[in-house]
């Protein structure tokens, strides 16, 4: 009894693996068990990294933000807590660009966190 070929689905889904795994070196590329493996692993770096990329632009942010506070004579954290005492709602990102791209603006947040310290302390 001769053996059966695979049936229309499973071609299909072998096609649809290869096509995902177009650009990859190799076996990877062109071979539908390696291609599959490549591709589930791939997908994991994918979904992991998709988190990753927000702690670390976070981490960027802070590091704009206390250069620029720095400075000003500030440190990141009292820069930060000044804002939010004086009830200045901007977010990292944003404050991360004026550091970089606005000096004056900058410095007026910084001046209005120092404000705000100082009538703390």
């Amino acid at each position: 009894m001769p053996r059966v070929s695979a049936g229309p689905a499973t071609r299909r889904k072998r096609k649809r693996q290869l096509k995902q795994a177009k650009g990859y070196r190799g076996a990877r590329g062109s071979l539908a068990r390696m291609a599959r493996e490549s591709v589930l692993r791939g997908m994991a770096y994918a979904t992991r990294d998709r988190r990753v990329k927000k702690r670390m632009f976070r981490r960027l942010w802070a590091v704009r933000i206390n250069a620029g506070a720095r400075a000003h004579g500030l440190t990141y954290g009292r820069l930060i807590s000044g804002l939010k005492k004086s009830d200045v709602v901007i977010d990292r990102k944003i404050l991360a660009d004026l550091a970089v791209n606005d000096d004056i603006a900058f410095g007026q947040l910084v001046d209005v966190a120092k404000g705000t310290l100082e009538g703390i302390e």
